[in-house]
């Protein structure tokens, strides 16, 4: 395991655990953007356990490679899902906040081949 893997992997946690946090917390600056996005509030939750599965997973797999590695494909998922959403709702300006959460999963991942 390279350093630059554990340095991506826990960044990549500690971002996407932030993200999980204000959405359990409904912070103003996330959940605001979901109902403009016109995401279901029923939602929100589930939202919410998935960044904190992936989250949880990116940790675990410094002592469990496959378990990163799916945590990482999971949240590479789960952030281009946003992005999809934010652009079927035209709000563009919005593109760069989910590819932020998105790049250190993707480069662990990439790392962790």
């Amino acid at each position: 395991m390279s350093i630059a893997y554990t340095v991506t992997s826990v960044l990549g946690a500690a971002m996407v655990g932030f993200s999980a946090y204000a959405i359990f917390s409904r912070a103003e600056f996330v959940v605001k953007p979901l109902a403009d996005y016109g995401v279901p509030r029923s939602w929100w939750t589930g939202l919410g356990v998935l960044k904190a599965a992936g989250a949880l997973g990116l940790l675990i797999g410094l002592f469990v490679p496959l378990i990163g590695i799916a945590a990482a494909i999971g949240i590479v998922l789960y952030f281009t899902g946003a992005v999809v959403t934010i652009i079927r709702a035209r709000s563009y300006a919005h593109i760069p906040f989910p590819l932020i959460y998105l790049a250190p999963a993707a480069v662990a991942l990439a790392l962790a081949a």
